[in-house]
């Protein structure tokens, strides 16, 4: 009696099995899928899971079907109204610190005590190459070794270096006002650089002295 008893229990197991598996997993939706990401997550230090929030580009750029022509100029549109210039019109700091700047890919871990982005660095190697002597870079981006020379930029107070040297900012401020899913850090818009920052990266890609384009 017990041996039969056991045999239909697991009988009975086996077609619940069978049914699951004939039925499939059920799909996650967006929704569920964007509760279960932030219930992963909680608010450490600097990083809080409002990070996890996505707007209208990250959103349309993270799908699985790229986002139509409308709306990546939506996007595009969005993303170069928020642009700040330079105040005074000055787009070159020092290439020095430029320098250091691109090669550092510390800042915004948890374990800054603040998100003051004058703590952070470019990280720019990260993703170019930036200097011919490198032996170890991403390859993410193009290159940027010669950035300024093979433009024609010899000095970016003349205007017809003008075009070139407001899009790099627009770029390094905003990159999405050029290239909806661009993959590159919004590094003003985002607060990860501050003004300063920009500057000196700006000098380190445009600069004739600097190392880049020599």
């Amino acid at each position: 009696m017990m041996k039969n008893k056991a045999i239909a229990a697991l009988a009975g197991l086996a077609a619940l099995v069978l049914v699951g598996c004939a039925s499939g997993p059920r799909s996650m939706g967006a929704d569920d899928f964007t509760a279960m990401m932030k219930s992963s997550f909680t608010d450490k230090g600097i990083a809080k899971v409002s990070r996890l929030n996505q707007d209208l580009g990250q959103a349309a750029c993270s799908s699985d079907t790229p986002p139509s022509e409308a709306v990546a100029k939506q996007i595009e549109a969005e993303a170069l109204a928020t642009m700040k210039w330079p105040a005074g019109g000055q787009y070159l700091g020092d290439w020095k610190a430029g320098e250091k700047l691109a090669q550092n890919g510390r800042g915004m871990t948890w374990t800054d005590k603040s998100a003051d982005p004058s703590a952070n660095g470019g990280n720019c190697y990260n993703c170019h190459q930036i200097d011919q002597k490198e032996i170890s870079f991403g390859t993410i981006g193009p290159s940027l070794w010669n950035y300024g020379k093979n433009r024609g930029v010899k000095n970016v107070a003349d205007p017809a270096a003008a075009p070139i040297v407001q899009y790099t900012w627009g770029k390094i401020w905003n990159s999405k006002a050029y290239a909806a899913c661009s993959n590159m850090p919004r590094f003003g818009h985002m607060k990860l650089l501050d003004e300063a920052q920009i500057r000196d990266i700006m000098a380190l890609l445009l600069d004739p002295n600097s190392p880049v384009n020599k």
